[in-house]
């Protein structure tokens, strides 16, 4: 399973330290941000990019810091209002920004582009959502067919959970904005973890994001695996020895996530080569069959 490890860059100490490890040892995506490292990770990550050109890369729209704001209303493309949301997803952003991940980048394709929390826009207007999100689409569509981006998803925390949309109806968005089934829609990424635990149990019973996801034909990259590093405090030698005896609890809970029916891949922050080199090691492991991983929940769901 080491293929499905990937670079998360969102908590990485040193990003361009960390893409230059992962990369080097047979990484196939990292996943940034224009947000990321206060503005700066795509930058970081442009000269490992260049040199290692089959390594795919995920960038994302919709979080911008300050100073990009105040790029995008220079260039016309966000008014001095909509600058100070920190957000935004209208269509003419949504194009400037993927120019802009390109130029950061350093990338004359990005593989694959990612609305970033579109549920922060119109809280409570599904209808103004759902219109956002195929205007976003169709123009990722046009990015697409212009030979700048390979593909394009949506990246969300709560989206999901909250039910403010789902795989099929963000496919039939897509199809709407493709305007046929011939869509790009490739990706979702959510969190995933033993934790965040909804998505596997639904999966288990062959339900819910990923198992649509999958029945769909899109990658799943699973966010925030040991959520945020607190797992590692959390999972006792009980549960290590459950999933897997002799592993690490971060090793155990990324083997638990990767394991799970869907996933295409698990973003892991690592910062330095020994984390990678551990998670690596983890996702080497055979994976957890289904009764083990409906052991895993039954036990985390009496404690």
């Amino acid at each position: 399973m080491t293929e499905r490890i990937a670079l998360g860059t969102y908590r990485c100490r040193d990003i361009a330290e960390a893409a230059a490890y992962a990369a080097a040892s047979g990484a196939q995506w990292i996943d940034t941000a224009p947000n990321y490292g206060t503005g700066r990770a795509q930058s970081a990550l442009a000269g490992v990019l260049t040199a290692h050109p089959h390594v795919r890369v995920s960038t994302k729209v919709g979080y911008f810091t300050a100073a990009t704001g105040g790029a995008a209303t220079v260039a016309g493309v966000l008014t001095a209002d909509q600058a100070v949301t920190g957000h935004s997803l209208a269509p003419d952003y949504v194009r400037w920004q993927v120019a802009r991940n390109r130029l950061e980048l350093c990338r004359p394709r990005l593989d694959l582009v990612l609305l970033h929390n579109p549920e922060r826009a119109y809280r409570g207007d599904r209808a103004a959502l759902y219109r956002t999100l195929r205007e976003a689409f169709a123009v990722l569509e046009e990015e697409v067919a212009a030979g700048r981006v390979g593909g394009y998803g949506v990246a969300t925390w709560n989206g999901f959970a909250d039910g403010a949309f789902s795989v099929p109806l963000l496919a039939a968005l897509a199809t709407e904005a493709a305007g046929g089934a011939r869509h790009h829609l490739t990706a979702v990424q959510l969190p995933v973890s033993l934790v965040s635990m909804a998505p596997i149990e639904q999966a288990l019973d062959g339900r819910g994001p990923l198992r649509d996801a999958a029945s769909t034909g899109l990658r799943v990259m699973a966010s925030a695996p040991l959520h945020g590093g607190e797992l590692v405090e959390m999972v006792g030698k009980e549960l290590v020895d459950l999933i897997r005896p002799g592993l690490t609890p971060a090793q155990a809970c990324l083997l638990a996530v990767a394991s799970c029916p869907g996933v295409t891949n698990v973003l892991v922050s690592a910062s330095s080569a020994s984390h990678w080199q551990q998670a690596a090691d983890a996702l080497a492991e055979p994976p957890l069959d289904i009764a083990r991983l409906r052991e895993i929940t039954g036990v985390l769901a009496s404690a």
